[in-house]
């Protein structure tokens, strides 16, 4: 048995006082460091070892225009999507807002999962002092994820398009590790599904095979003191996870 490696006990803090930070410093991170991190993400294993995915990493005034463009189009979709159906067929006759990449965060969660989404997100809206029924306060805290949380890096998860569910997986392993490697250096980090559905503004700035799909975003920065980044979602317990062999 290998005994020189890192205690079991401490591992398990490690990985449990990791949170998806929403307050960030607008401190630079050094270029080493998120070298490292980048480094550091490449060491999750893959399928056959075909790192199916792509990283388009926005900083200074990329990353402005990208949360720029993104707000404008927020902007608009939430107004419309609060009003009649007269607003919303103009909102699909004129398209802009109109999500061009991914619809998949715009529809219900099937009952299974939707219990979950919904405490989170009412335990959030608590901790933001946002009422259940103020929807301009909902939206415009939703807004804040096309700002990046403030994060002075954002980065833009691509995947391939042959691979499908598996290279959504091998981006999910690289995601994890990169998203620990952060947090051992003072990091935070918070994955977004929020930012893929407007994959064209994105492409506006960076080369992209059309091989290529937008899977997320992760914004990577120091966490501020905000109380939020402080907020640890509810963990589902092993037996909702574990599937039990049938009994005879």
């Amino acid at each position: 048995m290998n005994t020189s490696g890192p205690d079991p006990k401490w591992i398990s803090e490690f990985l449990a006082s990791r949170r998806s930070t929403r307050d960030f410093l607008p401190t630079p991170i050094p270029q080493e460091i998120l070298d490292q991190i980048l480094t550091d993400s490449l060491t999750a294993p893959s399928w056959s070892n075909t790192r199916p995915f792509k990283v388009a990493i926005a900083t200074g005034e990329v990353k402005d225009r990208i949360s720029n463009e993104f707000l404008s189009r927020w902007s608009v979709l939430s107004q419309i999507m609060r009003k009649g159906i007269k607003n919303k067929l103009r909102l699909i006759y004129s398209r802009y807002g109109l999500p061009t990449s991914n619809r998949t965060i715009v529809k219900p969660y099937v009952a299974e999962l939707r219990p979950r989404a919904q405490r989170v997100g009412k335990e959030l809206y608590e901790l933001f002092g946002v009422k259940r029924g103020d929807r301009a306060a909902r939206d415009a805290q939703w807004a804040k994820n096309y700002s990046f949380f403030g994060a002075p890096v954002e980065l833009f998860i691509y995947i391939h398009k042959s691979l499908h569910v598996y290279a959504a997986s091998d981006a999910g392993l690289m995601m994890q590790n990169l998203m620990l490697s952060a947090h051992a250096h003072g990091l935070g980090t918070c994955a977004q599904g929020a930012v893929n559905i407007w994959d064209d503004a994105i492409r506006k700035e960076f080369d992209i095979s059309k091989d290529y799909r937008l899977l997320c975003g992760l914004a990577i920065g120091y966490p501020s003191n905000s109380p939020v980044n402080q907020f640890q979602a509810n963990r589902i317990s092993t037996d909702e996870m574990i599937v039990r062999p049938k009994k005879d």
